[in-house]
């Protein structure tokens, strides 16, 4: 898959200058790994995309952290509080997770994903 076709399902990554095509074409060849074509079938351009998309969205914070003087990579989970001056804000993140979902429950793009490759790998398989 080349990293335009990528761009055009998931528009939002459309900024090449903040999602460039190696970085597109490094995630969409790990990707195949992790979605067994036998087992996604027509879905398997999904699989691979939404594997793509996760990593991606993963990078682009780690690059947000470490521009604001942060340390890029450390694990951080959903937001479940937040508060600035009297404005509090706060997240049912269970809402939204995948139980034993593990670091695919950290974007939308991973829980998509997981839920989508539990299904894949149901059942019996016959060739």
């Amino acid at each position: 898959m080349a990293p335009s076709q990528f761009r055009q399902d998931f528009p939002e990554f459309a900024d090449t200058t903040r999602y460039s095509d190696s970085q597109v074409q490094m995630w969409l060849t790990a990707a195949v790994s992790l979605v067994n074509e036998r087992r996604w079938m027509e879905l398997t351009t999904l699989g691979l995309e939404l594997v793509t998309a996760h990593y991606l969205t993963l990078g682009v914070r780690d690059v947000a952290t470490a521009n604001a003087g942060g340390t890029p990579g450390e694990v951080k989970g959903p937001t479940i509080s937040k508060a600035v001056d009297k404005v509090s804000v706060g997240y049912d993140s269970a809402a939204a997770t995948i139980e034993d979902g593990g670091s695919w429950n950290l974007t939308s793009y991973g829980i998509r994903y997981i839920t989508l490759a539990r299904m894949m790998g149901a059942g019996g398989l016959q060739f």
